[in-house]
């Protein structure tokens, strides 16, 4: 009767293994998934208003750690989610970055004002020297996966790599616009200059005669024309967000995370190396209308793509864009146009939060089997962005978010063998055929059993 019992305690044990996800399954999940919620500090928004400010030293997870997602939105005071037709999460970022121990910062003034020996940014892998945010999205952020999928993790926290006399701090950028009975939230959304009545940047300089819209003219406190003799009411808001992380150990194999910008100014010379100091990203576009530039005919989509050799090698497990309204996906190939990854706009169709009408509420994310898809170092990739060319847009943006691994996770014992030269399919096939000879054995015994006397269970 142990025996059987051993026996039905292995079959249990196949049956759960099965029922596990494939990365679960044979390398494990030894960490216990913590999640911590964060507040933002206030800000305070009226109808056509602007938030665009830097936070530093913001509450974020202590330690040694990998972190597995970060998700955000906009709350009220009451910890409702606000929809986008009333404040537009135009971008949100979280950047890392080291401060010398005993010096504060606090405000996007203090930045510009204390002692860069005492700041060392903590910048992610990515070849954009501006892009330096580890977690970041925009309107989309509701229902867009951020996963990072057993069993890696973004490792931060690591005493290794914090210079000696400072400690890890972060950052938090919010840009949030009010359209609350604005003349036109769409406008206002795009940063259109002639709505925001602006003709300097934040720091007082003369906009471009051919700037139309952007960032430059949707800074922090600037107003977007509302509807003539409107008077709102202003109110409280906070960007909730949530991480959830695991303990860094053996178990978790980091990954580093890549930015591309479709904006980017590289160019293949004899004497490129790829390095970051060749890169210039602009962040942001416009788009022409069709109509303006006979373009009709190709369907009034607006299609860019840049070719980049990449400074790195790895293995790609994650994949993520970043567009505005119009936007209509963005893809990465190799460059003989094999499909790496593509990420396609969710739009809504309601009103309420994470399904508004017109906007875009999510992105498809992928994620490649782990060893599906090796870049090479020195290797040319292509990037895609495309948008809807019906209408004229400002300010919009074409990023592209990568997962990176430099190794891959190693099978269990006896499996590496399998799991190397078969598929899932296949190894999913010979288990079952394990389990149903195991079944077959079991029963056989315990009907022996059973006519000796014993009581059998049944399967």
């Amino acid at each position: 009767m142990e025996s059987c019992n051993q026996g039905w305690l292995l079959l249990v044990g196949i049956l759960v293994t099965l029922s596990l996800p494939y990365s679960q399954a044979f390398w494990g999940t030894e960490n216990k998934i913590q999640t911590s919620v964060f507040l933002s500090p206030k800000f305070v928004l009226g109808p056509g208003s602007v938030e665009n400010r830097f936070y530093y030293n913001v509450d974020f997870p202590k330690g040694h750690i990998a972190v597995k997602s970060f998700d955000a939105e906009v709350i009220d005071e009451a910890g409702n989610p606000v929809p986008l037709h009333e404040t537009y999460l135009h971008h949100w970022v979280v950047a890392r970055y080291f401060v010398r121990k005993g010096v504060e910062i606090s405000e996007f003034d203090d930045h510009a004002k204390f002692n860069r020996s005492d700041y060392i940014s903590g910048r992610n892998s990515g070849i954009c020297p501006n892009l330096v945010q580890f977690f970041g999205l925009g309107s989309e952020t509701r229902k867009t996966s951020t996963h990072v999928p057993d069993p890696y993790g973004i490792e931060l926290g690591n005493p290794a790599e914090i210079p000696a006399g400072f400690e890890e701090q972060w950052l938090l950028n919010i840009h949030a616009i009010d359209t609350r009975d604005v003349e036109n939230k769409l406008g206002c959304t795009e940063c259109r200059c002639d709505l925001y009545n602006v003709t300097v940047d934040a720091f007082g300089r003369p906009l471009r005669p051919d700037y139309k819209g952007g960032l430059l003219c949707c800074y922090d406190h600037t107003q977007c024309r509302v509807k003539h003799g409107f008077k709102g009411v202003r109110r409280t808001l906070y960007l909730r967000y949530v991480v959830k992380w695991v303990d860094m150990d053996r178990s978790v194999l980091p990954v580093k995370i890549y930015i591309f910008d479709i904006t980017d100014t590289w160019k293949r010379t004899p004497n490129s190396t790829g390095s970051i100091t060749e890169h210039q990203c602009k962040v942001e576009y416009d788009i022409e209308p069709c109509h303006a530039t006979g373009l009709a005919d190709d369907g009034c989509i607006d299609n860019r793509r840049i070719s980049l050799d990449m400074p790195f090698g790895g293995y790609l497990i994650y994949g993520v864009a970043h567009q505005h309204s119009g936007g209509i996906g963005s893809a990465l190939y190799r460059e003989d146009g094999q499909l790496m990854c593509s990420s396609l706009p969710i739009y809504g169709e309601g009103e309420e939060p994470g399904n508004e009408a017109g906007y875009i509420v999510g992105m498809t994310t992928c994620y490649p089997q782990p060893g599906a898809i090796e870049i090479s170092k020195g290797e040319t990739l292509v990037l895609e962005s495309n948008y809807s060319s019906i209408r004229h847009h400002t300010g919009v943006m074409g990023l592209f978010y990568i997962l990176v691994a430099d190794q891959l996770p190693k099978p269990m014992h006896t499996l590496h063998t399998v799991i190397q030269t078969h598929d899932s399919i296949m190894l999913l096939t010979i288990l079952w055929a394990v389990v149903a000879v195991i079944a077959v054995a079991i029963r056989y015994r315990l009907k022996r059993e059973g006519e000796d006397g014993y009581e059998a269970i049944g399967i």
